[in-house]
């Protein structure tokens, strides 16, 4: 079955072994995410190392994003491992502790000092702890318990309604951007972007590191920030994606704001041109259990009714017990809830104009297949924007990208309702759409008789070149 959504998983303990990441390829992985807040250099190595070798073994490439860890907003290292924390007790969050104690703990972030002012709000532990800024003095934040709970070593800290000053890009970062640029991986995200600047200067560094191993990734903006909300619009602009990430940014705006922002952030990436992937607990309760629970069900299909491009897994598939099993599931939660799908494509094209060629062929060959009734939409593409450009629309005609370039062939696997596979180039043009109908066919996409719609860029090899649009039925000499 045609699957339209596509599946990001993070890699770690529970999926790094050979057997257990190629069956995860088969169950449905499109694109592994490889957490850069743990793990070592040479742990990322070794694993997407791992990665191209099983999705060769496969038979498919497999894209892999690097997630960059961001700023440590964190507590520090307790003496003792955690304190209790009981409402009304007064703590003290301090910027030159050493080791944490039952009156006070340290800081990773020495500047949250300067940040905070008395009636400011700080959320701990994703939102479990409250704390009341009482008065900041010197490297010193008294604050009052107003919710409390045990506090353990390393963690998070936020400030509801947002406004910390930490950079997007620590030190790092940038390091950790060389050694993802050294293993060629295809997608950077970026955690807690506050504007444009943050990612136009992180997508200066990936080109930078990657120009010596001829790689250009496509940037992911993490939206995890409560100021990256009014500034959405030009994050999008400068980024060639989002990714919805609810944790931190439902501690900063609060639970309830998150599904309607999500379904802002989906449609806004969309009407951009740009991707999304929704993440975090999508299906946490199978970390430890073999399926999921039904508001999980719902959470998955209702982000694919949505429009994202995809859908993710964290310590599910990191650290959980069924990795497979998961992918799996979701990839049919996400097959069921696509066969209800409304397509509003005409309504899509009222009031928009096409000023690009290769825009206008890609959605002439749209409307064309939804209208037609084709069984496919064929695009020939270098760079993949043909493919992009298709892919912001929803119909239920599966699109094929077939390209000679493997990072074009990667990228493609988080476009939404796009199968990107690979087409050795030719510069005839008829026999390169011969070429791509037979690979369709023997993969099974299409058989003889079937309608097809194909887009292809007279002369061949060109970038952006795409302007022929042509109707075919398998087998019919083209």
């Amino acid at each position: 079955m045609h699957r339209a959504t596509k599946i990001v998983a993070t890699i770690g303990p529970a999926s790094s072994t050979p057997d257990i990441l190629l069956k995860m390829i088969h169950a449905g992985l499109d694109v592994v995410r490889l957490n850069f807040s743990h793990g070592t250099a040479d742990d990322h190595r070794q694993r997407a190392e791992t990665v191209r070798e099983c999705a060769r073994q496969a038979g498919r490439e497999v894209a892999i994003m690097a997630d960059l860890q961001g700023p440590k907003i964190r507590v520090g290292k307790f003496e003792n491992g955690k304190t209790t924390l009981e409402p009304g007790q007064p703590f003290i969050l301090d910027a030159e502790c050493e080791l944490g104690n039952d009156e006070r703990v340290g800081l990773d972030y020495k500047d949250l000092p300067r940040d905070l002012k008395p009636g400011d709000v700080l959320l701990l532990n994703d939102g479990l702890i409250v704390l009341d800024v009482a008065r900041v003095i010197g490297s010193e934040i008294h604050t009052i318990v107003k919710v409390g709970g045990d506090l353990s070593n390393n963690k998070g800290i936020n400030r509801q309604g947002g406004g910390l000053t930490a950079p997007a890009l620590t030190a790092k970062d940038m390091e950790d951007i060389r050694t993802a640029m050294s293993l060629a991986v295809d997608f950077v995200a970026v955690s807690f972007p506050k504007n444009a600047t943050d990612m136009e200067m992180a997508r200066q560094l990936a080109n930078i590191a990657g120009a010596p191993y001829g790689v250009k990734p496509k940037m992911i903006a993490k939206i995890e920030r409560a100021e990256a909300i009014p500034a959405l619009q030009e994050i999008l602009d400068s980024s060639d994606g989002i990714m919805v990430a609810r944790g931190d940014l439902a501690v900063e705006v609060g639970n309830a704001a998150v599904p309607a922002l999500q379904k802002r952030m989906i449609r806004m990436a969309r009407e951009s041109n740009k991707l999304v992937i929704t993440a975090t607990q999508m299906m946490e309760s199978m970390i430890h259990a073999p399926v999921p629970t039904r508001a999980e069900v719902s959470d998955v299909a209702n982000a694919v009714l949505d429009g994202t491009d995809a859908v993710m897994l964290s310590a599910e598939s990191a650290a959980g017990k069924y990795p497979v099993q998961t992918i799996e599931t979701m990839a049919a939660i996400c097959v069921e809830a696509e066969k209800s799908e409304h397509s509003e494509l005409d309504k899509d094209f009222l009031d928009r104009t096409f000023t690009r060629i290769d825009q206008s062929i890609a959605m002439g060959a749209l409307f064309t297949a939804y209208h037609l009734g084709a069984k496919a939409i064929v695009a020939l593409t270098e760079s993949g924007s043909t493919a992009l450009w298709m892919s912001r629309h929803w119909t239920h005609v599966p699109i094929f990208a077939l390209t000679p370039r493997v990072g074009s062939e990667r990228a493609m696997s988080l476009y939404r309702n796009v199968t990107p596979l690979h087409l050795d180039t030719s510069s005839d043009r008829d026999t390169a759409l011969q070429q791509a109908i037979e690979v369709v066919v023997s993969k099974g996409y299409a058989a003889r008789g079937d309608m097809v719609v194909l887009t292809v860029g007279e002369p061949m090899g060109q970038p952006g070149g795409t302007n022929t649009l042509k109707i075919v039925r398998v087998g019919d000499v083209l």
